[in-house]
Protein backbone atom coordinates (compact mmCIF):
# COMPACT_ATOMS: atom_id res chain seq x y z
CA UNK A 1 0.00 0.00 0.00
CA UNK A 2 1.43 3.55 -0.97
CA UNK A 3 1.00 5.85 2.12
CA UNK A 4 1.41 8.57 0.21
CA UNK A 5 4.25 10.34 2.44
CA UNK A 6 7.26 10.60 -0.03
CA UNK A 7 8.84 13.64 0.05
CA UNK A 8 7.66 14.23 3.78
CA UNK A 9 10.23 15.27 6.52
CA UNK A 10 10.96 14.08 9.88
CA UNK A 11 12.83 14.49 12.50
CA UNK A 12 13.37 11.16 15.46
CA UNK A 13 15.43 11.62 17.98
CA UNK A 14 17.57 8.36 19.33
CA UNK A 15 17.63 7.10 16.07
CA UNK A 16 20.85 4.94 15.75
CA UNK A 17 19.59 2.02 17.42
CA UNK A 18 16.87 0.01 18.80
CA UNK A 19 12.96 1.59 17.88
CA UNK A 20 14.50 4.29 16.71
CA UNK A 21 17.00 3.13 14.04
CA UNK A 22 13.73 0.76 12.62
CA UNK A 23 11.89 3.62 12.53
CA UNK A 24 13.98 6.14 10.84
CA UNK A 25 15.35 3.15 8.08
CA UNK A 26 11.32 2.54 7.68
CA UNK A 27 10.53 6.40 7.47
CA UNK A 28 13.34 7.01 4.71
CA UNK A 29 12.50 3.37 2.73
CA UNK A 30 9.03 4.96 2.60
CA UNK A 31 10.87 8.20 0.72
CA UNK A 32 10.75 10.09 3.73
CA UNK A 33 13.89 12.73 4.52
CA UNK A 34 14.92 11.89 8.17
CA UNK A 35 17.01 13.81 10.48
CA UNK A 36 17.92 12.11 13.35
CA UNK A 37 20.28 12.41 16.36
CA UNK A 38 22.48 10.39 18.85
CA UNK A 39 23.99 11.16 22.55
CA UNK A 40 27.30 8.98 21.91
CA UNK A 41 29.91 8.37 19.35
CA UNK A 42 29.38 4.37 18.48
CA UNK A 43 29.49 2.20 15.70
CA UNK A 44 25.65 2.38 14.98
CA UNK A 45 26.09 5.87 13.89
CA UNK A 46 28.57 4.85 10.95
CA UNK A 47 26.10 2.00 10.13
CA UNK A 48 22.84 3.94 10.22
CA UNK A 49 24.72 7.00 7.99
CA UNK A 50 25.71 3.70 5.55
CA UNK A 51 22.26 2.13 5.57
CA UNK A 52 20.62 5.51 4.66
CA UNK A 53 23.22 6.65 2.15
CA UNK A 54 22.00 3.30 -0.01
CA UNK A 55 18.69 3.88 0.61
CA UNK A 56 18.58 7.50 -0.98
CA UNK A 57 17.17 10.34 -0.02
CA UNK A 58 18.28 13.44 2.43
CA UNK A 59 18.78 12.25 5.28
CA UNK A 60 21.31 13.52 8.38
CA UNK A 61 22.46 11.61 11.65
CA UNK A 62 23.57 14.25 14.20
CA UNK A 63 25.28 14.57 17.19
CA UNK A 64 22.49 15.94 19.96
CA UNK A 65 21.91 15.25 23.46
CA UNK A 66 17.76 15.95 24.11
CA UNK A 67 18.86 16.28 27.87
CA UNK A 68 20.89 19.30 26.95
CA UNK A 69 18.51 22.37 25.95
CA UNK A 70 21.19 23.77 24.03
CA UNK A 71 21.61 20.73 22.07
CA UNK A 72 17.45 20.29 21.19
CA UNK A 73 18.39 23.89 19.92
CA UNK A 74 20.69 23.40 17.63
CA UNK A 75 19.26 20.67 16.60
CA UNK A 76 15.85 22.20 15.81
CA UNK A 77 17.78 24.87 14.18
CA UNK A 78 19.66 22.47 11.88
CA UNK A 79 16.46 20.82 10.83
CA UNK A 80 14.97 24.52 10.06
CA UNK A 81 18.28 24.77 7.96
CA UNK A 82 17.82 21.61 6.16
CA UNK A 83 14.39 21.07 5.90
CA UNK A 84 12.42 24.40 6.38
CA UNK A 85 9.93 22.57 7.56
CA UNK A 86 8.57 19.19 9.74
CA UNK A 87 5.98 16.96 8.80
CA UNK A 88 6.86 14.18 11.40
CA UNK A 89 8.47 14.21 14.77
CA UNK A 90 9.25 10.99 16.55
CA UNK A 91 9.82 11.79 20.62
CA UNK A 92 11.99 8.27 20.92
CA UNK A 93 15.14 9.04 22.65
CA UNK A 94 14.82 7.79 26.45
CA UNK A 95 16.49 6.66 29.52
CA UNK A 96 15.87 4.02 31.35
CA UNK A 97 17.29 2.23 34.75
CA UNK A 98 16.80 -0.51 37.44
CA UNK A 99 16.84 0.80 41.08
CA UNK A 100 14.89 0.21 44.07
CA UNK A 101 12.46 3.59 45.01
CA UNK A 102 13.60 4.04 48.28
CA UNK A 103 17.38 3.79 47.13
CA UNK A 104 16.47 6.22 44.25
CA UNK A 105 18.89 9.49 44.18
CA UNK A 106 17.47 13.11 43.19
CA UNK A 107 19.81 13.01 40.30
CA UNK A 108 18.92 9.90 38.69
CA UNK A 109 15.26 10.73 39.01
CA UNK A 110 16.57 14.10 37.60
CA UNK A 111 18.63 12.46 34.82
CA UNK A 112 15.04 10.59 33.64
CA UNK A 113 12.91 13.36 33.86
CA UNK A 114 15.29 15.83 31.69
CA UNK A 115 16.06 12.75 28.53
CA UNK A 116 12.13 11.43 28.68
CA UNK A 117 10.16 14.71 29.36
CA UNK A 118 11.98 17.29 28.98
CA UNK A 119 13.70 16.30 26.03
CA UNK A 120 10.18 15.59 24.50
CA UNK A 121 8.84 18.82 25.76
CA UNK A 122 11.74 21.11 24.50
CA UNK A 123 12.05 19.36 21.14
CA UNK A 124 7.94 19.68 20.52
CA UNK A 125 8.46 23.32 21.53
CA UNK A 126 11.54 24.06 19.15
CA UNK A 127 9.41 22.49 16.51
CA UNK A 128 6.38 24.39 16.48
CA UNK A 129 7.50 26.66 13.93
CA UNK A 130 8.73 24.20 11.58
CA UNK A 131 4.98 22.31 11.90
CA UNK A 132 1.90 22.87 9.99
CA UNK A 133 -1.30 21.88 9.20
CA UNK A 134 -1.11 17.75 8.72
CA UNK A 135 1.53 17.41 11.09
CA UNK A 136 2.01 14.68 12.90
CA UNK A 137 4.06 14.06 16.05
CA UNK A 138 4.59 11.16 18.17
CA UNK A 139 6.33 10.08 21.49
CA UNK A 140 7.53 6.60 22.40
CA UNK A 141 5.79 5.12 25.40
CA UNK A 142 5.15 2.65 27.48
CA UNK A 143 2.88 0.10 28.24
CA UNK A 144 4.40 0.02 31.76
CA UNK A 145 1.73 2.80 32.79
CA UNK A 146 -0.79 0.80 33.20
CA UNK A 147 1.32 -2.62 34.31
CA UNK A 148 3.84 -0.81 36.77
CA UNK A 149 6.98 -2.16 37.18
CA UNK A 150 8.94 -2.69 40.37
CA UNK A 151 12.57 -0.71 40.62
CA UNK A 152 11.48 1.57 37.48
CA UNK A 153 9.07 4.03 39.19
CA UNK A 154 11.10 6.69 38.15
CA UNK A 155 11.21 5.57 34.49
CA UNK A 156 7.25 4.73 34.59
CA UNK A 157 6.59 8.09 36.06
CA UNK A 158 8.19 9.85 33.03
CA UNK A 159 6.07 7.94 30.42
CA UNK A 160 2.86 8.44 32.41
CA UNK A 161 3.96 12.29 31.93
CA UNK A 162 4.04 11.74 28.24
CA UNK A 163 0.63 10.45 28.03
CA UNK A 164 -0.59 13.99 29.94
CA UNK A 165 1.54 16.20 27.52
CA UNK A 166 -0.04 14.30 24.40
CA UNK A 167 -3.85 14.64 25.60
CA UNK A 168 -3.24 18.63 26.48
CA UNK A 169 -1.06 19.27 23.13
CA UNK A 170 -3.80 17.29 20.95
CA UNK A 171 -6.40 19.69 22.17
CA UNK A 172 -4.35 23.16 21.97
CA UNK A 173 -2.97 22.39 18.27
CA UNK A 174 -6.04 20.34 16.75
CA UNK A 175 -7.49 23.42 15.44
CA UNK A 176 -4.46 23.82 13.70
CA UNK A 177 -4.60 20.59 12.24
CA UNK A 178 -1.21 19.46 14.46
CA UNK A 179 -2.18 15.61 15.67
CA UNK A 180 -0.40 14.33 18.93
CA UNK A 181 -0.24 11.04 19.88
CA UNK A 182 1.77 7.92 22.54
CA UNK A 183 2.99 4.63 20.91
CA UNK A 184 3.15 2.54 24.40
CA UNK A 185 5.56 -0.01 23.62
CA UNK A 186 5.38 -3.54 25.23
CA UNK A 187 8.73 -5.69 25.04
CA UNK A 188 10.32 -4.77 21.89
CA UNK A 189 13.49 -7.14 20.56
CA UNK A 190 16.24 -4.91 20.11
CA UNK A 191 20.09 -4.55 20.16
CA UNK A 192 20.14 -4.78 23.98
CA UNK A 193 18.02 -7.29 24.18
CA UNK A 194 19.86 -9.56 21.85
CA UNK A 195 22.79 -8.54 24.04
CA UNK A 196 21.88 -10.24 27.12
CA UNK A 197 23.23 -13.62 28.31
CA UNK A 198 21.66 -16.37 26.06
CA UNK A 199 20.12 -17.90 29.75
CA UNK A 200 18.19 -14.31 30.42
CA UNK A 201 17.21 -13.89 26.79
CA UNK A 202 15.54 -17.14 26.57
CA UNK A 203 13.53 -16.24 30.00
CA UNK A 204 12.11 -12.59 29.33
CA UNK A 205 11.39 -14.16 25.41
CA UNK A 206 9.09 -17.02 27.23
CA UNK A 207 7.80 -14.86 30.69
CA UNK A 208 6.89 -11.95 28.52
CA UNK A 209 5.94 -13.83 25.53
CA UNK A 210 3.83 -15.86 27.46
CA UNK A 211 1.49 -12.78 29.06
CA UNK A 212 0.81 -11.58 25.08
CA UNK A 213 -2.17 -12.35 23.00
CA UNK A 214 0.06 -12.69 19.84
CA UNK A 215 2.57 -15.02 22.11
CA UNK A 216 5.66 -13.24 20.93
CA UNK A 217 7.92 -10.03 21.35
CA UNK A 218 7.75 -7.42 19.15
CA UNK A 219 10.50 -6.23 16.73
CA UNK A 220 11.38 -2.45 15.67
CA UNK A 221 10.18 -3.43 12.96
CA UNK A 222 6.52 -3.32 14.01
CA UNK A 223 6.86 -0.34 16.11
CA UNK A 224 7.97 1.19 12.66
CA UNK A 225 4.62 0.31 11.09
CA UNK A 226 2.42 2.34 13.44
CA UNK A 227 4.94 5.25 13.18
CA UNK A 228 3.98 5.08 9.01
CA UNK A 229 0.49 4.84 9.84
CA UNK A 230 0.59 7.83 11.82
CA UNK A 231 2.65 9.55 9.59
CA UNK A 232 0.03 9.24 7.03
CA UNK A 233 -3.37 11.04 6.10
CA UNK A 234 -4.68 7.40 6.88
CA UNK A 235 -4.72 8.12 10.69
CA UNK A 236 -5.66 11.50 9.81
CA UNK A 237 -8.92 11.74 12.35
CA UNK A 238 -6.59 10.35 15.38
CA UNK A 239 -4.99 12.15 17.72
CA UNK A 240 -4.54 12.70 21.74
CA UNK A 241 -4.58 9.05 21.40
CA UNK A 242 -2.31 6.10 23.57
CA UNK A 243 -2.06 3.37 20.75
CA UNK A 244 -0.64 0.27 21.69
CA UNK A 245 1.93 -1.74 19.68
CA UNK A 246 2.43 -4.54 22.40
CA UNK A 247 1.03 -7.39 21.07
CA UNK A 248 -1.75 -7.42 23.38
CA UNK A 249 0.54 -7.59 26.94
CA UNK A 250 -1.73 -8.21 30.20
Amino acid sequence: MDLAIRGKKALVTGGTRGVGRGIVLALARAGVDVITCYRSESEHVASLQAELKETGGDHHVLRADVSRPADVAELLRQAADRFGRLDVVVNNAGAISHIPYAELPLEEWQRIFDTNVTGAHLVIQHALPLLGEGSSVMSIGSRSVEAGIPLRAHYTATKAALVGLNRSLAKEFGPKGIRFNVLALGVIETENFHALPEEQRTLMTERYGAKTALGRLGTPEEVAGAVLWLASDLSRYVTGSTVGVDGGIS
